[in-house]
């Protein structure tokens, strides 16, 4: 996918704060530390669109990424991150639940999870989230450049038990490194978008 236009062009919490223009919206979730803002700088070949920081947590607001005036990525709060309030987990939850039950214009999900590790408590919660919403979804394993090619079909195998991966999702692995991935992954949100 050539990029020609990735820009931020909306953060907020509330419908209020959403872009009005209608374009279709791609939701990208995943802990705080899976590597969701390099994702989206892979994804689009820019290195700093997407705020990337050692300290996880950073994002808190809904942030829509514009991408050649087609779709939106939607990044939405990392969950899972120790140092972030009960109060706020739950103000982050409930923003999360809101939108993904009443935005019209989400169409696809893109849960990322580390491929070095299995899943986490909050990663199966929220894949059965967006089955319980029936949003179609593609699971991302991240940092795939960190482990062994012969490992690969066992930490595969291990993620899709543990997720109870649907087999109508798609799951690719991936490394912002060196892009492996990201053309499958274009491919998975043109296909399912009609793009």
């Amino acid at each position: 996918m050539l990029i020609k236009k990735a820009e931020l062009v909306a953060m907020g919490t509330n419908e209020t704060h959403f872009p009005k223009d209608n374009l279709r919206e791609v939701v990208l979730s995943g802990r705080s530390n899976v590597g969701k803002s390099s994702f989206i700088n892979s994804m689009v070949q820019r290195n700093k669109l997407a705020y990337t920081s050692s300290n996880p947590g950073k994002t808190q607001t809904l942030n829509f990424y514009n991408i050649n005036d087609i779709l939106y990525f939607v990044d939405v709060p990392g969950y899972g991150y120790a140092r972030v309030s009960k109060k706020q987990r739950l103000a982050f939850g409930q923003m999360i639940e809101q939108y993904l039950k009443t935005r019209k214009q989400l169409k696809l999900a893109i849960l990322l999870v580390d491929f070095r590790h299995p899943p986490t408590e909050d990663d199966v919660l929220m894949y059965e989230f967006l089955k319980f919403y029936h949003i179609k979804t593609l699971i991302v394993a991240t940092k795939s450049d960190k482990v062994g090619k012969t490992h690969y079909i066992r930490h595969e195998k291990t993620i899709k038990q543990v997720l109870n991966f649907r087999k109508n999702d798609q799951f690719i692995r991936y490394s912002s490194i060196t892009n492996e991935g990201r053309e499958a992954s274009w491919t998975f949100i043109k296909e399912n978008l009609n793009l």
